[in-house]
């Protein structure tokens, strides 16, 4: 089997693990304030790894001055859009989309914008 195990550059690991902790309902795998892993807590599935600006010398995660996320999309499927939906309000999150049908996918979904400035995608 491969999957992905996606890792994005935060300015604050602990405050973005707190948030998407909240948002998705996922867990602390690793915990700190360089790097965290944060996975689905009924199979321990990695959902997300953050991984603080600068630290570790990665060439891709130096500078923050660049657009984070430029060209990226967070895209997460969930089973309780509603619950997520609740939990992105409860965050004062900056939606960017609110929950509607997509014309593409006929699927629910919202999106919003992280602590970081990462376009997130909640869908059902």
């Amino acid at each position: 089997m491969i999957r992905p195990e996606i890792i994005i550059a935060v300015k604050d690991v602990e405050k973005s693990s707190a948030w998407y902790q909240q948002l998705l309902g996922c867990e602390s795998r690793h915990g700190g304030g360089t790097f965290e892993i944060l996975a689905d807590p009924e199979d321990d599935t990695v959902v997300l790894c953050l991984h603080r600006w600068g630290a570790h010398e990665h060439p891709t995660m130096l500078d923050p001055a660049p657009a984070a996320g430029n060209g990226l999309i967070l895209f997460f499927r969930v089973t309780d859009l509603d619950a997520a939906w609740k939990k992105a309000q409860q965050l004062k999150a900056i939606v960017e989309e609110p929950p509607h049908i997509n014309a593409n996918s006929h699927r629910n979904e919202f999106s919003l914008r992280d602590p970081d400035g990462y376009y997130v995608s909640v869908t059902d």
